[in-house]
């Protein structure tokens, strides 16, 4: 193992949990309440393995095909892996191999495609309903008006659990004003489904805005591991 990544990623999560818990007091919430999610997209399956000696248990990623690799090279680390990225409905076979739960579920075709896949593999898959709280069609998202109507495709679906709702929030805007929006809606979703709890959003820049409106599961992967390589396929 490499001692200075590692030392690295142990003082990036220090930072965090330090920056989760400042929130969570503000808030007047447990720390308890809050999830991270090490968000290891572009890192290598060794930064997972230095995470994961270090406690972190929940990893998100948002490729299939770096994931399955990453989940693959990691099976035999007790880890709960989020596909948080944009899933088509071709890769969803894969990714139902190993993730536990999907973040970005935004359309009825999605939900049946995982449902019945999940069936096949015998596992059942949480969902979360992604909510788009900006205008633009290329993030992702069901539109808040759809996003009742959803919740309900997925409760009613086998293989697959209504676990809450996820968002970004949008470029531009006062993080706090979208994650407002977004707990409203949760809290709307979670009249008809008690069960549905998990409301994820706040990333590195914006978790404390996240937490402070009711954010149950936090994605962090630039604070944790440093600042990403650019991709190229």
């Amino acid at each position: 193992m490499d001692i200075a990544r590692k030392n690295q990623i142990a003082a990036g999560l220090a930072e965090v949990e330090k920056r989760i818990a400042e929130a969570c007091r503000a808030a007047g919430r447990p720390r308890e309440e809050v999830t991270l999610i090490a968000v290891t997209k572009t890192y290598p399956a060794e930064d997972v393995r230095i995470l994961a000696g270090l406690g972190v248990t929940e990893v998100g990623e948002n490729r299939d095909q770096e994931a399955a690799d990453k989940a693959h090279a990691c099976a035999d680390l007790p880890l709960t892996w989020h596909f948080v990225g944009q899933l088509q409905t071709n890769k969803v076979r894969s990714v139902v191999g190993y993730a536990d739960l999907v973040h970005s579920v935004d359309r009825s075709r999605l939900v049946a495609a995982i449902g019945r896949e999940a069936v096949r593999a015998e596992r059942e898959i949480g969902c979360l309903v992604q909510v788009a709280l900006d205008d633009d069609p290329g993030r992702g998202g069901a539109r808040p008006a759809d996003v009742l109507g959803l919740a309900d495709e997925i409760a009613a679906t086998e293989g697959v659990r209504l676990g809450g709702l996820m968002a970004v929030a949008p470029l531009g805007e006062e993080p706090g004003k979208a994650f407002a929006r977004l707990r409203d809606l949760a809290l709307a979703v979670q009249a008809g489904h008690p069960g549905a709890t998990i409301i994820s959003a706040g990333m590195s820049g914006d978790l404390a805005e996240a937490v402070a409106r009711g954010a149950t599961h936090v994605r962090v992967g630039t604070a944790l591991l440093g600042r990403r390589k650019p991709f190229v396929r």
